[in-house]
Formats: C-alpha cells, structure tokens, sequence
C-alpha cells in the first residue's frame, strides 16, 4: 500500500510539472491587448525557462532542496524577463517538500533565502526592469508570492511536526508494549521457577533429614524432586521460546483444569490441599492463565513459609468477576518459620500486579486464627 501512494504521488508530481511546463512555454508567447508580444526574448530561452520552471517538480521529493533552488532561479529569471503570469506555484511545491522533508536546520535557511530572491525579483520586474505596476502594485504582487511559498513551506513543516509526533508516539507504544511483555515473561519466570524450586527445597530438606532414619521416604522425596526439575525445565523452555523465536514449538498455557495438578505437586510438597473450582462460564485464556498464577504463586508462599499444614484454594467465578481465596493454617507450632513471605519478596508483589492488570482487587496478610491468606477479585471480561 505504501508503494502503491508512492507511485500515486509522483504521478501527481509528473502531471504538475508537465502542467507548469506547458502554462510557462504559453506565457512565452503571450500577446498584449496590442498584439504585441509580452516577452520579447528568443522563444527557444522561454523554452528553456519552462522547463527549468516546471520539470524539477518531478524529482522534487528525491531531491527538495536542488529543485527549489533550480525552480526559484528560472522564476526569477522570467520574472526579470516579464515572463510569469502567476504567483510562483511552482517554487509553492517546492518549498512544501522542503519543509516537510527537510530538517530544520537547512530547510529554515532556505526559506530564508528564498524569500528575498523571489520578492526581490517580482518587484524589479513589475516596477523597474518592465514596468507594469507600480510600487505599491508591485509590492503587492511580491507580497502574494511570499503568502504562497511561506503558507506552502508552513504547511509542509507543519505536516512533518504531526508526522514525527504521531512517530514519536507509535515508538512509545511499542516501548510500552515490550516493557509489558517483558514483565509478563519476568512474571511467567518467577511463578515458574519459585514454584519448582520452593518444592525441591523442602524435598530436599526433607530427604536430609530422613536419610539415614527412613531411607524409603528419602527416595520418595528425591524422586518428586526429579519429577519437579523436568516439569521446571519444560515450562521454561516454552516461555524462553517466546523470546528465541516466533516459530518456536509452544505448548498450551495453563488453564484451571490443571489447578488439581498443582494441588498434587503442593500434597507432595507437604501441604495438604483442599481445592474448589466454581466456574460456571468459559473464562478467556489470558485470564486462566492469571488465575493459575495467582493459585501457583500462594501455593508456592504456603509450601515455602507453612508446610507441613493444610491450606484450602477457593476458585469461583459468576457473571461479575473472579473470586480467589487461598487460606493456609500456618507452621507447625515451634517451627519457627514465617507466616508469610518474608520482606523484599517477589512473589507478592507479582499477585499484586497480575491482580492490577485485569482491574482487579488484592489482598493478603496473616489470619486471625492462624496461618496466612491471599484474597484477589478479577472482574470478568465484560466489566473491564
């Protein structure tokens, strides 16, 4: 398509110029009321004087500067010559070009330039070289051409501050966009390896302790461990995917149907789960994929900070929003270990921007009975 406008617009341009050639070669032959010529030169120089005046316009988008200083000199030429009829429309294009091409720093000091020789020229041929005005008439018709090739060159810089404007803010969305993706995968990352890592470090501590007392229960241990880094491995690898490739093998994002899955992992890990799904609707597939976060990166907390203990997971959806509750019943007594994540953590304040991002609510903090809980509410798609 931008092509397609690019062979429109020098279409435009070769029609133009072949236009200005034409209106200038009849100028050259133009009569008075008298019969007598207007222009008393060689018709083979207003020959040339045309063509210098109108081709250029057919290159003027390659090359704006060149083709306004070629145009300005004929023009002034023929006005010298008492030749032009009209109030410099082709220096008007060129000078559009050039404002609208050009930077600032040359297309101002040609302006600048071009605006003394064009007025300067009209007003010596219509009042001193061939008089046919006088100076107040000259002065005016000097005046119409510094209206046309100012407003065209205003117009033309005017058009370019609006296109580096609407420029500049395609980059800022774009830079927009990829920060969010970033996080998104920095998001995607920390759920992922906290997860994984919080089970093989209580595993691993696990199997420490029971080693020499309870080998069978070390090996049960060391394997969830094993089956733990290989599923780490796999989600990393399809969302380090993203980033490698657009073609690149993707397995299918979590959905609520594997929050039983993550249940399992979390019972292994020593965290009795008892899970409740309530979702009456087809909740969209970014929006599953939050609401497994959220339940992955609790659980995660509950495995790190509580277990062994049990910890109940609410998941319930209607026509308004997304319900989240996961409420765990805190360390064993005399454990010593933390409630919740400790300061400077990442895994909450990851909740609380997933949560932000659909629009959502968050909260979290210790139970008055005991233990820790994690509330967030997600409206639906319809109520964003």
């Amino acid at each position: 398509m931008r092509r397609k406008r690019q062979h429109h617009l020098h279409a435009l341009d070769l029609g133009a110029a072949l236009a200005l050639t034409a209106v200038y070669t009849g100028f050259a032959r133009l009569t008075a009321d008298d019969g007598q010529p207007v222009y008393t030169g060689p018709f083979w120089l207003g020959c040339l004087l045309a063509a210098a005046v109108g081709l250029p316009i057919v290159v003027r988008r390659r090359w704006p500067l060149a083709v306004l200083g070629t145009v300005l000199a004929a023009l002034a030429t023929a006005s010298l010559l008492d030749i032009p009829r009209e109030p410099y429309a082709a220096a008007g294009l060129a000078a559009y070009l050039v404002g609208l091409a050009e930077p600032v720093r040359r297309s101002v000091p040609a302006l600048a330039v071009t605006l003394p020789v064009a007025c300067g020229a009209v007003y010596l041929g219509e009042a001193v070289v061939t008089p046919a005005e006088d100076a107040r008439g000259a002065a005016g018709v000097a005046g119409l051409v510094l209206l046309v090739i100012a407003g065209s060159w205003g117009v033309g810089f005017t058009v370019r501050g609006r296109r580096a404007a609407v420029a500049g803010e395609q980059r800022r969305r774009a830079e927009r966009a990829r920060d969010e993706e970033r996080l998104r995968i920095a998001r995607e990352l920390h759920d992922i390896v906290s997860h994984h890592l919080g089970m093989i470090a209580v595993k691993a501590g696990v199997a420490g302790h029971v080693a020499q007392d309870d080998p069978a229960q070390a090996r049960d241990a060391l394997k969830v461990i094993e089956e733990t880094s290989r599923s780490a491995l796999a989600e990393m690898r399809r969302t380090l995917g993203i980033l490698r490739t657009d073609s690149a093998p993707l397995g299918p994002a979590p959905r609520l149907d594997r929050l039983d899955t993550l249940a399992a992992e979390a019972r292994r890990a020593g965290v009795d789960v008892a899970l409740t799904v309530r979702v009456g609707e087809d909740l969209a597939e970014g929006t599953q994929l939050t609401v497994y976060r959220i339940v992955q990166e609790s659980l995660t907390n509950a495995i790190r900070h509580a277990a062994p203990t049990r910890c109940r997971v609410t998941v319930e959806a209607d026509a308004g929003e997304i319900r989240i509750h996961v409420a765990d019943e805190g360390p064993p007594p005399g454990s010593g270990r933390q409630t919740s994540e400790p300061p400077g953590g990442h895994g909450l304040m990851g909740i609380r921007e997933r949560a932000t991002m659909y629009g959502g609510s968050f909260e979290a903090g210790p139970r008055p009975e005991g233990g820790f809980a994690v509330s967030v509410r997600l409206p639906t798609e319809g109520n964003r």
